[in-house]
């Protein structure tokens, strides 16, 4: 069985979800789940449809060059389709903290990441063990002001040799080039706290104890131009006191940043997101 998953938006208009339901009706498929939305503002429709077929007598290039001839001209859809017969390639860029990677290459482990990880990126050589001790590959290479674009050079050869579908950075402490933003678009995913813009730098952990916050949160979004400014996918926050300390804050603060991270990797790698602009729709 081939189960392959539909993401469309496109101007709000009638008759899409019956066009849609009814082209894959007569292709022989069971619509196994399906959800849309409509924004109202833009007056633009957003669906997400799963869909089962035969594998014997399914051919995923002969579905999408009807799809495309039979609707997406003529409702002018931005589209997408994916089948599940297929692991996406996930790369990992890190830096030294190494608590999202262990809960990464954790879940991936157990089977609960439907992926394939070729290989670790790092600047630093610190989490090498992690990954031997996981029994993936791991490459070391170093960033300055002076070698960044050489760096990326070696970054871009790996990602392009395996064929990779898109990157995470798990806590990687370099800013990604625009270059390598253009080339990944909607498909480097980050994770940090959710203290921005109010406190910067290196420790917002103390700046925020200092001044008595009574959350903290961790963020994940799509990488763009814009720094830490990408279309989120998945945000959670933690209740705190005056008793706790700033070790207490920065513990979890790891912990919300291990889960929301998970969750936002999950959602893509399920093919739930539907980025339009800045902002995201999603299917849960």
């Amino acid at each position: 069985m081939n189960k392959i998953t539909i993401l469309i938006h496109c101007k709000d208009r009638p008759n899409i979800i019956a066009s849609v339901t009814n082209f894959i009706a007569v292709n022989h498929g069971n619509i196994v789940y399906i959800d849309q939305h409509v924004d109202r503002v833009q007056d633009i429709f957003f669906i997400r449809l799963e869909s089962e077929f035969s594998s014997e007598h399914f051919s995923l290039e002969a579905f999408k060059s009807l799809f495309k001839k039979t609707l997406v001209e003529t409702y002018g859809m931005k589209w997408r389709i994916y089948s599940s017969l297929r692991k996406p390639k996930m790369a990992l860029f890190v830096s030294k903290f190494d608590h999202c990677l262990y809960d990464i290459l954790g879940r991936y482990n157990s089977g609960e990441l439907h992926v394939e990880i070729p290989f670790i990126i790092s600047n630093h050589m610190d989490l090498k063990p992690i990954a031997d001790s996981f029994n993936i590959p791991f490459h070391h290479i170093p960033v300055t002001k002076d070698t960044k674009e050489e760096a990326e050079q070696k970054q871009l050869e790996l990602l392009n040799s395996f064929k990779i579908d898109f990157i995470v950075l798990a806590r990687y402490m370099q800013i990604v080039s625009n270059n390598l933003i253009s080339k990944y678009p909607n498909k480097i995913i980050n994770i940090h706290h959710s203290f921005l813009p109010a406190f910067v730098g290196a420790k917002p952990y103390h700046s925020a104890y200092k001044r008595g916050v009574k959350i903290i949160g961790a963020t994940s979004h799509y990488v763009t131009e814009e720094l830490d400014a990408g279309p989120i996918i998945e945000q959670d926050v933690a209740h705190i006191s005056h008793t706790q300390t700033i070790e207490d804050l920065i513990a979890k603060g790891r912990d919300l940043e291990k889960i929301v991270l998970a969750n936002a990797i999950k959602l893509h790698i399920k093919r739930k997101v539907l980025v339009y602009k800045n902002k995201t729709v999603i299917f849960y």
